[in-house]
């Protein structure tokens, strides 16, 4: 019978290789995979995050602390996301919704750029006092016209300063108020003389009794942009004067152009014109008087006669030689001119006196003159044949310049086309010259890998190529190898499970060997001691039967390969 002596005892198999090449048991062998598996994921959620991360552009910046956190809070409530610059000084959004978030943070009124208007009227305490008062609405004064101005294109931002005096009762020369406007230019931006003088009329026109004179604008650069020396005198050209010159040149220029270049072709002839334009603007009074004397009719005005006699009495006065004498006869002829007659007539009878004045009317012409301003004073006009091209039939192209009568038509069209005029001193130059070929600048074709949308779309898939590589990478070379490694898998632990499994059916096979022996063995023990029986060799069979059933079939399995 078999003892527990006789029965080999298999050895225990060899540990599983754990993680970084150490021992360890299967439950912390598999803890620390998961740990590592979850790290490796962590790490491609992060890449792949770092992949879809979108470029920030600038939102604002230059902004008060005010309109920085209007703008957050709004930035917020919008679910938009944002960060900070390096400095601070300016709010980052997606490139792809800066326009959008502009419009809507504009609708919004933001950012208010620091300048409070009227509104803080608005918010006026009980009890406060009247300075507070002047102060509050000089501050909203200069806030609505900081407003104004920022709408002008060029101003990106503006502030006002007005120095308001306060009036007196019983001084009669008051202080005038004055003003003072610092701009902001946004980069690459002017102000022309024009826009400057309509920015000092609309704070001069804003505050009572404030002149434009008193009115000083200067830039953020510290330029004076409101220099009187610099404000158009009256005796030079404004900028509509000059863009009104430049337009009548442009048309003559466009006319002339138009009427030759059907004859010649519109790339054979050039034209310039020089316009001089009056102005000024002139104003004439004349007052002329007309004689009326004869033989011309005279027109009577008014006309007075007078008469008056006196009749004779006995001589009187003084006895004397004088006095006894008769009256001589009058001798006085009668006068007439163009004011007057005066008549008298003495008889012996008595004295007759007659007085007669005649007015007349007097022709006088008064004539008013206006010539307007803009008037062209003097044109000059150039004009540029190029030679005729003309192809023989040999489809061979020659150029030749044009005939005395080709060039007198060209001529006689521009002088109608330009409205010649000599005695005006107009002048007409028309040159026929062979043109200058123009020279052909070589075209540079960029090679394709430095065309800009190219190389943005390359760093855009070289992008996505490096984040699945990676991505591949760390799949591959590490989550897969662990997964599979926790769940018994992997490559080791199935050779290492197949080498334990071969031991396990080589100690199997040496036990059932082993056995064979000692049943062979306590067979013959039996059969030396009570002989060969064959009750007895199965009483052994079965009771081993019973105590290792494998054993027997083992042997069993022997005996039929044996077969």
């Amino acid at each position: 019978m078999a003892t527990a002596e006789n029965i080999a005892i298999a050895p225990p198999g060899p540990a599983l290789p754990g993680l970084f090449g150490l021992p360890q048991t299967p439950v912390t062998r598999n803890i620390m995979l998961s740990v590592g598996a979850a790290i490796t994921i962590a790490i491609m959620v992060g890449v792949w995050l770092w992949s879809q991360t979108p470029d920030y552009k600038v939102l604002f910046s230059n902004f008060n602390d005010r309109d920085g956190g209007a703008i957050v809070a709004s930035l917020q409530q919008l679910n938009i996301p944002y960060k900070y610059s390096d400095g601070g000084s300016a709010i980052l959004v997606p490139a792809n919704q800066v326009h959008d978030v502009r419009l809507k943070l504009a609708a919004q009124g933001l950012p208010k750029g620091g300048n409070v208007g009227f509104e803080l009227m608005e918010n006026q305490k009980l009890g406060i006092s009247q300075f507070l008062e002047q102060v509050n609405f000089q501050r909203a004064l200069e806030g609505e016209l900081a407003r104004s101005i920022q709408a002008v294109s060029a101003v990106q931002t503006a502030r006002v300063h007005l120095a308001i005096p306060k009036s007196q009762v019983f001084i009669r020369d008051q202080q005038k108020p004055t003003a003072s406007v610092l701009l902001n230019l946004y980069p690459s931006r002017i102000l022309d003389q024009q826009q400057v003088s309509a920015i000092i009329h609309l704070v001069a026109s804003s505050v009572p009794e404030l002149s434009a004179k008193n009115v000083a604008i200067i830039d953020q650069n510290g330029n004076l942009l409101s220099d009187p020396s610099k404000q158009m005198a009256n005796n030079t050209l404004d900028p509509s004067q000059l863009k009104y010159v430049q337009e009548y040149q442009q048309s003559i220029i466009k006319r002339i152009e138009s009427i030759i270049s059907p004859i010649v072709g519109a790339a054979n002839v050039r034209a310039e014109a020089t316009a001089d334009i009056d102005f000024s603007r002139t104003e004439q009074a004349a007052e002329s008087y007309k004689p009326n004397s004869p033989p011309e009719a005279s027109a009577i005005r008014s006309q007075q006669t007078s008469e008056s006699y006196n009749k004779g009495t006995n001589p009187s006065g003084i006895p004397g030689a004088l006095s006894n004498q008769p009256p001589v006869p009058a001798t006085a002829p009668i006068v007439a001119s163009g004011a007057a007659n005066t008549q008298s007539a003495a008889s012996n009878a008595g004295l007759m006196q007659k007085d007669s004045t005649m007015n007349f009317e007097v022709d006088k012409t008064i004539r008013y003159t206006q010539q307007p301003m803009g008037g062209v004073k003097r044109l000059s006009v150039a004009v540029v044949i190029n030679y005729r091209t003309e192809t023989d039939k040999n489809g061979k192209t020659t150029t030749r310049p044009l005939t005395d009568i080709e060039k007198t038509q060209i001529t006689d069209l521009t002088r109608e086309a330009m409205g010649f005029n000599k005695d005006r001193g107009d002048t007409l130059n028309v040159v026929n010259s062979p043109f200058a070929s123009p020279e052909k600048e070589p075209i540079v074709d960029l090679p394709l890998w430095k065309q800009p949308d190219v190389l943005q779309m390359a760093k855009e898939v070289a992008k996505y190529i490096g984040v699945a590589i990676v991505l591949a990478y760390l799949f591959f070379g590490f989550l897969k190898p662990m997964l599979l490694k926790i769940m018994g898998k992997d490559k080791e632990t199935l050779e290492a499970l197949e080498a334990e499994k071969r031991e396990q059916e080589e100690v199997e096979k040496e036990e059932e060997d082993a056995a064979i022996v000692n049943l062979s063995r306590e067979a013959e023990l039996q059969n030396t001691r009570h002989g060969s029986s064959y009750e007895t060799n199965l009483e052994m069979a079965k009771q081993l039967a019973k105590d290792d059933p494998r054993i027997v079939a083992n042997v069993v399995k022997a005996w039929v390969s044996n077969e």
